[in-house]
């Protein structure tokens, strides 16, 4: 079977692309992790990728200075070299610029921590608990130019416990990440799932 080779941008630890990365293993996964890349040469998820067999390469921003399309163009660069036909977002902070999220339009998702478009942005378990709601968790969604905003292709839902706190809503919604996120990059790149058109 010929599997869709993916490429991963992280920023920091990777707990999204490990998951992305041990359900590559098994034969009949649709994918492959080609590469992992983070902006950041000190980021940890690095030397996690290596740890289990995927190159990992630091494409970092800093150089680039406020220039973001330039520092993309590089990263497009070492994304096709690694014959990337997806990539998964998994952790990057960075906001992509019309260049980037251009290029890989329809082919490019990120995971984010609400049943969007609940809570786009940061901080979404407190908001979250702050409104009342009874359930949270998150949603996969491909890459558009507003933040958070692109179409959603995947959602689990977590129910929000009493007293529960911001933390360990984090910690329940982490774990549903990492069941989720595979299954939709590989439901999207078997074309089991049709991506919703943006409106």
């Amino acid at each position: 079977m010929s599997k869709a080779r993916v490429g991963i941008l992280i920023s920091g630890t990777g707990s999204n692309m490990e998951a992305l990365i041990r359900a590559a293993e098994p034969d009949d996964c649709p994918y492959e992790v080609a590469v992992v890349i983070s902006n950041r040469p000190g980021a940890a998820g690095l030397d996690r990728a290596k740890a289990l067999g995927v190159t990992a390469l630091a494409v970092d921003h800093a150089p680039f200075g406020k220039d973001r399309e330039a520092h993309e163009h590089a990263l497009d660069a070492a994304l096709r070299r690694f014959g990337c036909s997806y990539v998964a977002l998994a952790g990057y902070m960075r906001i992509m610029t019309p260049f980037l999220v251009g290029a890989w339009q329809g082919r490019m998702l990120n995971i984010h921590p609400s049943l969007l478009p609940k809570y786009p942005g940061l901080d979404t378990h407190r908001r979250a608990i702050e409104a009342g709601d009874a359930e949270a968790g998150c949603s996969v969604h491909l890459v558009t130019a507003g933040v958070d905003e692109g179409p959603v292709l995947a959602q689990a839902r977590v129910r929000i416990l009493p007293r529960e706190s911001h933390q360990t809503l984090a910690e329940r919604v982490l774990a549903a990440e990492h069941a989720l996120y595979p299954e939709a990059l590989a439901d999207l790149v078997s074309g089991r799932s049709t991506p919703p058109s943006s409106s």
